[in-house]
């Protein structure tokens, strides 16, 4: 059992009805979910660990010294 504001058990039923729930603990999960992801470090996310893999696939690209890496990107 938990303890939640008047307006916090209003969203609660907004969001079982919206996505057809059962009941308020599946609306809490799913608002937990949701919010959790945007909570996430991206290093922790899945899609990131994937993205990680591919760049780390990619071919190198030497650009020697930081004089050489300042010419090539127009950082004089």
């Amino acid at each position: 059992m938990i303890n939640i504001s008047k307006e916090a058990n209003q969203i609660l039923n907004i969001v079982k009805a919206k996505y057809d729930l059962k009941d308020k603990s599946e609306a809490i999960e799913r608002v937990v979910m949701e919010y959790g992801e945007d909570l996430l470090e991206p290093q922790l996310r899945p899609e990131y660990i994937e993205k990680a893999k591919k760049i780390m696939k990619e071919k190198v690209v030497k650009i020697g010294s930081l004089e050489n890496f300042r010419k090539r990107y127009g950082l004089d």
